[in-house]
């Protein structure tokens, strides 16, 4: 079982996502850090309105359904939708491989990083700016 740390600065969130799914399911333990500089790629009104959307949509507010406004939990999140059965079996034991840092902890300081390429120029958001206009 190996451990891998990813830098997602300027890596494509679905990209990511379905690399970091790919690797926990082959049984490595992920720790992702800079989740907050991770691009969502298209027209910014655009993926606001989606994510808006998807925030805002029905139920009450004290119950659920809740999705978070954080970096590092919005790029769990899409790292879940991509492994099977995330509520229980492979994908829930899968799951609890990975760790989303929004900035780099004092641990991994001095570890060597994987880098994911970035997208050179292309509209996109980060997932920080995402956060703050939901």
């Amino acid at each position: 079982m190996s451990k891998m740390i990813i830098d997602a600065n300027g890596a494509v969130f679905g990209r990511l996502c379905s690399f970091v799914a790919k690797k926990i399911l082959e049984g490595s333990e992920v720790a992702i850090i800079n989740s907050e500089k991770a691009i969502i790629t298209g027209n910014k009104k655009d993926i606001i309105g989606k994510y808006d959307a998807v925030v805002r949509k029905g139920g009450h507010s004290q119950k659920g359904p809740r999705y978070n406004r954080d970096p590092s939990r919005m790029l769990k999140r899409g790292i879940r939708g991509m492994l099977p059965d995330h509520r229980k079996g492979i994908g829930k034991e899968a799951l609890s491989k990975v760790k989303c840092y929004n900035e780099i902890p004092e641990e991994f300081k001095d570890s060597k990083v994987l880098k994911i390429n970035a997208v050179k120029k292309v509209k996109s958001m980060s997932l920080k700016e995402l956060s703050e206009k939901i």
